[in-house]
């Protein structure tokens, strides 16, 4: 072998040949996804750790703490918090870790039978190496990327699981037979690659090549399912495979208030700074005009002056005023994130039991983002609709059946028909016993052309397994019409015909895909008639037909034109009859074209197009997405809550704009509806701007940007425009492609944005994520994607927050999403109760701790001008080490998880609560200024109050208590009970773990304040607890009583009479609903359902096709289609629980619960 692997352009490897394979140095089978082992995790992890600002700073301090000449605190006070936070994460990303390892060596030493030297020999997994030939057994994983070899099943079939890689079950089969056991064939292929859906590659045997692609590959993560045995060769091992290559980093998302926390913490540096110098030059001036009187008993060190001790001074006072930055702040934020989390998964209102599928916050860190989302973009089929088809209406030779009776149609007559489908038309079921040769030729051509696989368990029961729910419904109404597909192999098809059986020749599957919009089979009839079959979108056929069909199109284009009106998905049909001389000719280019390495698709488009022409238009099927439960009230509920809805959806223009009306997006009241369908550039820029004039006619040419530079970025912010009444926009993916262009996505942004629902018709996914991108970068808002299929990951994981539907596509949009859950209708209480919910409780969370961090060090500030600036504090080390640690640390983490100003069905009833989260009013750098001034009002009265009580009091005995520790501790004291009082005035929701947490708190304040004060304790460690007696000395007296309560009353005065002002002159909506509550007696009754009304339009629906490749190779080499039976137990097994007994759908609508079916 004279080829090389320097250029890494392709991948050789022999069969059975270790040796050969090893020279490449291919990687083995083994993985590793940890990160950290027993030597590096310490270092790396602290590393880690330590490029946190908030850490390094304390680090920093510490060092400047075990200086004796600048440090006035202990050691203890930053070691103690320190070790804290750092332990806290250490543990949490040992855990993870630890989990990780196990799960690598549980994978890496799973075994599997590996041929070594012509016998097989049971090997790990992880020293399977490129080449080897495994064999794998029934309900076992695949160990790595396979070429399949063979199978224990008939014609070699099949079947494997994919659900780790697309949630489908696929199989696989390979035509070629050969001898496992002496095979010594070379595959030459790709290079390793992160592509699901792409493989390319030969197999050369004995002389012969073999074509290979996608379908011939066993991917790693699948599973063996209802095969005995199969044998595979190991194309791509461990981190070569292409489940491994596609596990790379997600897109960390931040949020909002992230990026806010970011800045403020630098403002506090800023602020910690500027108070620290106006203390170091107060020093200054206090050594040179005081320091000389103290030198005869506290003499100066050698060469000191006022300029080094007010620099000494400087970092004395960074120690002491350390707790303005809040390094306890991150770690509660996590708990915080956390507890909100497991909220939304053990919300039982959000468990969908028909699925069995609970909600599922699958990250942590973006729970209040959900309360601040302005823009939310969906896909539609599987997200709005429930991805179950049911056929409906059909056109045949010009004749238009479906939905002329109320009364179902009788299928007895047919013994193989499906029980479960539903008819309106007599009319079709006697033109079809009557033999119309148009009618039978319609049904023939919807049972031959698909990629149907059926499953027949016993006799005249059969089971569909389809790729898509469209082709399912249309095999299934051939069925009930006479014409039943009962069984196929990768070179027939086997029909009963109204009875008869009859097996057709299947000579090629032209496959669907997304440029070509159709698919089509060659088959040869028992009397030996070649025929082509073609379905697909109506434009694409209309375009390949012969002349002669040209008046049944124009009858046929009205009855579409018909059915568009009801939303319907339509198909148009065609057929051919081929010449043998003609079609063996045809074969051979087909041959040569799908053994190509090169270009190999485009030379089979190339191919099919020469075929596919000059077709007999038969007619038209039309098949029903039904919306799912709920969807119009979810989307009128969000609407209110003045959340925009973009669809962004594969469909035709039609088909989008009308499910748009159905649920509620596009409304008959809105003032007018824009549909932007322009071929070339300038027409889509002028459609854009005419519609953007009507909206707003006082708008300029120029765009309203902001611009702004943050922390070095430049970003260019489009302004909301301001526009009278409400508008629709509907756009097609020719025209959003021109649109999306540099020069034009600005005009693009403001007409959409002016707009209350937008459509985006026939996009791609790299359009979707576009779309998605356009708005999160040139709007001060936030976004959120939803979909269920592996066409909306690119749009989920662009947008700021992803939620993924568990549908009927799989499960790739859930496993790159954000969120889960099971109904597009649970996502009105993900936003409007949790989401809410989450930015309330996060606000209030900041805003108090900012609070009592800032009142804290206000007070060392206002001491700093009493003591000579000597950086002397004015508490007890104890107390500071203490003060966010223990006393003040749960009460707050009680608020932030169980506050809510209302409840669940008040947050319903009114949706315009969610407003102020979009505005982001509740937590900004304005709320953060009243923050400042707040906490420096409360320290002036939590200093000079105590100060002024204290300067010439004496005990009821006479003794005097004016010292600095009774001051000390009396300081202290005010501060907690005034902090403690100042949350409770926050707290709306009261529960008894808050309770607990805050008279907790204080109790254990008391209890350790006369613990450390005690005699006891400063026989043990003198230097360590200085004040003995200062607790029971002072706290025994009613004057310091008196001192503590006027305190605390002054705090808070300005703040209850600030409420109250506010609430009678400037309410706010929280306030208003919040007194409705106390009004009213009960929750808010259900108001009655409103049924969005049927909207007749003349627009042509979209075509029925799942909008991805088909399965057409797959079927004509033997590997077919399945669809998983997922098997996961019951979230709650109980028949008898309230759950079981009625289905979480109390809250699916948009005020009331919903009627129990």
């Amino acid at each position: 072998v004279t080829y090389c692997n320097r250029t890494h352009k392709e991948r050789h490897l022999r069969a059975n040949d270790r040796e050969f394979n090893l020279s490449f140095k291919y990687a083995n089978n083994a993985i590793k996804t940890s990160k950290y082992n027993v030597f590096t995790f310490l270092p790396l992890n602290l590393f880690e750790q330590f490029q946190r600002l908030a850490n390094a700073y304390f680090v920093f301090l510490l060092i400047l703490q075990l200086i004796p000449q600048i440090s006035s605190l202990s050691w203890f006070t930053t070691v103690v918090p320190l070790l804290l936070v750092l332990s806290i994460t250490l543990a949490k990303d040992l855990s993870d870790d630890i989990t990780r390892h196990k799960n690598d060596n549980h994978v890496n030493n799973r075994k599997v039978e590996v041929l070594i030297n012509g016998e097989l020999k049971s090997e790990k997994w992880m020293n399977v190496q490129v080449g080897d030939i495994v064999k794998l057994e029934n309900n076992e994983f695949v160990t790595a990327d396979l070429l399949l070899l063979s199978s224990s099943e008939p014609l070699n079939l099949i079947y494997i699981e994919t659900a780790e890689l697309d949630g489908l079950v696929s199989n696989r089969f390979i035509k070629y037979s050969i001898s496992i056991l002496y095979i010594s064939g070379e595959v030459r292929c790709e290079p390793p690659n992160n592509r699901l859906d792409k493989f390319t590659g030969t197999l050369t045997m004995r002389g012969e090549t073999f074509a290979l692609d996608n379908e011939r590959i066993l991917l790693r993560g699948c599973t063996l399912r209802n095969t005995e045995w199969c044998f595979g060769l190991v194309v791509f091992g461990g981190p070569d495979t292409k489940l491994m290559q596609n596990s790379g980093k997600s897109v960390f998302k931040r949020t909002s208030i992230d990026h806010l926390m970011n800045v403020l913490v630098m403002f506090i540096f800023g602020f910690l700074a500027f108070m620290c110098t106006i203390l170091s030059i107060g020093n200054a001036i206090w050594e040179y005009q005081e320091g000389n009187s103290f030198i005869t008993f506290l003499p100066r060190a050698d060469g000191a002056n006022a300029s080094l001790s007010a620099f000494l001074t400087f970092w004395s006072y960074v120690i002491i005023l350390n707790t303005v930055v809040p390094i306890s702040l991150y770690v509660s934020v996590e708990i915080l994130r956390l507890g909100n989390s497991y909220f939304i998964d053990w919300d039982r209102k959000m468990y969908h039991v028909k699925s069995d599928t609970p909600a599922q916050a699958r990250t942590t860190t973006l729970n209040e983002e959900l309360g601040q989302i302005k823009y939310i973009f969906s896909d539609k089929t599987g997200t709005l609709t429930q991805n179950i088809m049911t056929f409906n209406r059909c056109s045949i030779n010009g004749k238009s059946y479906g939905k002329s009776s109320k009364k179902k149609v009788d299928f007895s007559w047919n013994p193989l028909a499906d029980p479960k489908f539903c008819f309106h038309d007599h009319k079709l079921v006697e033109v079809v016993k009557s033999g119309s040769p148009e009618v039978q030729a319609f049904f023939r051509l919807l049972a031959l052309c698909h990629t149907v696989m059926p499953e027949e368990k016993t006799e005249g029961e059969l089971f569909y397994q389809a790729q898509s729910p469209d082709e399912g419904a249309l095999v299934t109404a051939a069925r009930n019409f006479g014409f039943v597909f009962r069984s196929r192999t990768p070179e027939t098809i086997s029909l009963v015909e109204m009875g008869v059986p009859t097996t057709y020749e299947l000579l090629a599957v032209l496959d669907f895909n997304n440029v070509r919009k159709r698919m089509s089979v060659i088959v040869r009839s028992p009397e030996g008639k070649l025929t082509l079959f073609c379905k697909g979108a109506d434009t694409i056929i209309y375009e390949r037909l012969h002349p002669s069909s040209s008046k049944l199109m124009e009858v046929t284009t009205e009855h579409l034109n018909e059915y568009a009106g009801e939303g319907l998905r339509t198909l148009a049909l065609a057929y051919k009859d081929l010449d043998e001389d003609e079609f063996e000719k045809w074969k051979e280019r087909h041959h040569e074209a799908s053994t190509s390495l090169e270009d190999r698709e485009a030379k089979l488009d190339t191919i099919y197009e020469e075929i596919e022409k000059d077709l007999l238009l038969l007619g038209a099927s039309a098949v029903e997405d039904k919306l799912q439960d709920g969807v119009p009230q979810t989307i009128e509920q969000l609407a209110k809550a003045d959340i925009k809805i973009w669809v962004l959806t594969g469909d035709k223009q039609e088909t989008a704009e009308n499910i748009g009306y159905s649920c509620n997006m596009l409304r008959e009241e809105m003032k007018e509806i824009f549909i932007v369908a322009a071929n070339t550039a300038e027409e889509v820029r002028e459609e854009l701007v005419n519609a953007r004039k009507k909206m707003s006619p006082e708008s300029g040419d120029e765009p309203p940007i902001e611009k702004s530079r943050l922390l070095g970025k430049k970003s260019q912010v489009v302004e909301d425009e301001k526009v009278d009444g409400e508008y629709g926009l509907v756009i097609n993916g020719h025209s959003l492609a021109f649109a999306l262009q540099k020069d034009m996505q600005l005009e693009l942004l403001r007409t959409a944005c002016m707009c209350q629902a937008v459509i985006c018709c026939r996009v791609t996914p790299l359009q979707k994520a576009q779309v998605v991108e356009l708005v999160k970068k040139h709007k001060k808002a936030v976004t959120l994607a939803i979909g269920d299929g592996a066409n909306d990951v690119s749009m989920i994981k662009t947008a700021h927050i992803g939620v993924g539907i568990s549908g009927q596509e799989g499960m790739q949009a859930v496993l790159s999403s954000d969120f889960s859950f099971a109904q597009f209708r649970y996502l009105q209480r993900l936003l409007l109760v949790h989401g809410r919910w989450s930015y309330l409780r996060m606000c209030k969370f900041l805003r108090y701790f900012f609070y009592k961090n800032f009142t804290f060090t206000f007070v060392h500030f206002w001491y700093g001008f009493f003591c000579g600036f000597s950086a002397q504090t004015v508490y007890d080390e104890w107390f500071i080490t203490l003060y966010n640690l223990v006393y003040t640390a749960l009460p707050v983490i009680g608020l932030s998880i169980f506050d809510q100003d209302v409840n669940d069905r008040w947050s319903f009833q009114y949706p315009q609560l969610y407003a102020p989260g979009q505005l982001n009013q509740y937590f900004s750098k304005m709320a953060f200024a009243r923050i400042l001034l707040h906490s420096c009002y409360s320290s002036l009265v939590l200093f000079f109050i105590p100060w002024a009580a204290m300067c010439d009091t004496v005990r009821d005995d006479g003794k005097d208590i004016a010292d600095y520790q009774s001051f000390a501790l009396l300081a202290q004291t005010c501060l907690l009970i005034a902090v403690s009082v100042q949350m409770g005035l926050d707290t709306y929701y009261w529960t008894a773990v808050n309770q607990f947490f805050l008279w907790g708190s204080l109790s254990v304040y008391f209890a350790v304040t006369f613990t450390m004060y005690s005699n006891g304790m400063y026989l043990i460690f003198t230097s360590s607890f200085p004040f003995i007696g200062t607790a029971r000395n002072s706290l025994n007296q009613p004057n310091v009583w008196l001192t503590i309560f006027l305190t605390t009353i002054l705090c808070i005065l300005p703040v209850v009479a600030k409420r109250f002002l506010f609430i009678q002159l400037k309410p706010t909506i929280n306030d208003k609903v919040r007194h409705k509550v106390r009004q009213a007696k009960a929750v808010p009754p259900p108001l009655p359902r409103k049924f969005p009304r049927r909207r007749i339009s003349t627009r042509r629906s979209g075509y029925a096709f799942s909008h991805a490749r088909g399965y057409g190779d797959l079927v004509t080499s033997g590997r077919f289609l399945r669809i998983p039976v997922k098997s996961r137990p019951a979230l709650f097994p109980h028949t008898d629980t309230p759950v079981a007994d009625s289905t979480p759908q109390t809250y699916r609508t948009i005020f009331e619960e919903a009627q129990s079916p």
